[in-house]
């Protein structure tokens, strides 16, 4: 029997109407793409305003979503602009490329994000897991939970993906993905113009010394590697089978570019969803002695198979995920004429997504901005229009590595609950802060102590 919580996770000031789109590029909006969005667009299936010229499309609708993102896929691309910044900070790999070279990536990746490849890695990632938490004072101590999730799941991609290669674990490493990540979802306006390579601003010119490096780092990485890839890893793997389809210096620039996206995403995404999910159960302390119970059960069962016997914990997750989805907007760029939720769409037109606002909308859920970890029972799951849920995106371009974070999130949660307990500081509250991710601003400091 689960407890039912009337809890209401915090998150940002809402403005009571919509305000002038130039707002969006200077200030908090700027900062934080969560920040002030106005009350009616938790109600509306699509709003349609003009910014700098150019029209563009919130979409709230399910119904719509599907057919941006499945069912008419092939009319809607990642727009221009953000295809302009993205590649410019992470490269062509798979996160940034269309068409054909990114069928043929995603060929090569995928089989090590299926279901027996990522089952295979459990042990890996409870380890991790185990090893992270030995560090933690022994006894009642107040730590950043978000920095913890940081260290633990780039140890998992570290060892998982890339051979344990140490230089991917290092402070600097961590320090240089925040910079990358923070000036990636701000629409600033020398991006708008296409000249963020001579953009002044501190921000950009932390991104651009970010970016060297992690493109240098990652480069001599694959040329100590050979050709051949150096080994059995994801990282060799993906090294030999670029080199069987590309050029050898296009596969070479490939392989960073991959590198880079896996390396950013494989991590940032998953470490925020757990210091999320952390606060969501530090918050309601009888659904986390529900959900400790579960994860001490689980322990007897071989890492492998122990998310099969974390039912409680798996709903937990979704349901933070529902309420901070690692990618709070996304968009799309129409190539045809079309039509979405009753309104016609022009060519060029782009059509912005928001999971967060689509998993907070009044028309699809029950008191939405409640934590009820029930909505993901299988009995009510069944019931959720499958694009209205889109923590990891849809259609063709779901996140290939779903599967990955789902099972290193609850492990690591698993692990967390087995060894300590998790408490609110008097008078803190977390400050949610969008651009590509959805961090918690200044970290995530919980009160802990040993079960």
């Amino acid at each position: 029997m689960t407890s039912i919580s009337l809890f209401i996770p915090v998150q940002p000031p809402r403005s009571t109407d919509w305000q002038p789109i130039w707002r969006e590029l200077s200030g908090e909006r700027l900062r934080n793409t969560v920040y002030g969005i106005p009350q009616p667009a938790f109600d509306l299936p699509i709003r349609t305003r003009k910014a700098l010229g150019i029209t563009i499309h919130s979409l709230m609708d399910p119904e719509a979503v599907e057919r941006v993102l499945l069912s008419n896929k092939a009319n809607y691309l990642r727009p221009r602009l953000a295809q302009r910044l993205l590649s410019s900070l992470v490269g062509n790999g798979l996160l940034s490329a269309e068409g054909d070279d990114w069928r043929t990536q995603r060929r090569i990746v995928a089989p090590t994000f299926a279901p027996g490849a990522v089952a295979g890695m459990a042990q890996t990632m409870t380890q991790c897991a185990v090893d992270n938490i030995a560090r933690w004072p022994a006894g009642p101590a107040q730590i950043d939970m978000a920095e913890e999730a940081t260290h633990t799941t780039m140890a998992i991609i570290a060892n998982s993906l890339f051979a344990g290669d140490s230089r991917l674990t290092n402070p600097q490493a961590s320090d240089y993905i925040s910079q990358l990540l923070v000036v990636a979802g701000q629409a600033r306006l020398m991006a708008v113009l296409g000249l963020q390579d001579w953009d002044p601003s501190p921000g950009m010119r932390r991104a651009r010394r970010a970016r060297n490096w992690l493109r240098q780092t990652l480069t001599e990485m694959v040329r100590d590697r050979g050709p051949d890839g150096g080994g059995d890893d994801f990282f060799g793997g993906m090294i030999r089978s670029l080199g069987e389809h590309f050029p050898p210096e296009q596969a070479i620039t490939l392989a960073v570019d991959n590198a880079i996206t896996f390396y950013l995403a494989g991590h940032e995404t998953t470490a925020n969803a757990l210091a999320w999910s952390i606060y969501c159960l530090a918050a309601q302390p009888g659904l986390q002695e529900e959900a400790r119970a579960e994860a001490i059960a689980a322990k007897s069962y071989p890492a492998s198979e122990r998310i099969d016997h974390l039912e409680l914990l798996k709903q937990i997750f979704e349901e933070t995920m529902r309420l901070y989805p690692p990618a709070p907007r996304f968009a799309r760029e129409a190539l045809a004429p079309d039509e979405l939720a009753g309104r016609p769409i022009a060519k060029g037109e782009l059509v912005a997504i928001w999971p967060w606002v689509i998993h907070r909308h009044r028309a699809l859920w029950n008191d939405p901005d409640h934590f009820d970890h029930t909505r993901f029972a299988p009995e009510n799951r069944a019931k959720l229009h499958r694009f209205q849920y889109i923590p990891f995106g849809g259609g063709p371009r779901v996140c290939v590595g779903a599967r990955f974070a789902t099972m290193e999130a609850l492990l690591i949660l698993a692990q967390w609950l087995c060894e300590r307990r998790f408490t609110l500081p008097q008078g803190f509250v977390p400050d949610p802060v969008g651009s590509v991710t959805l961090r918690p601003r200044g970290g995530m400091p919980l009160m802990t102590e040993p079960v």
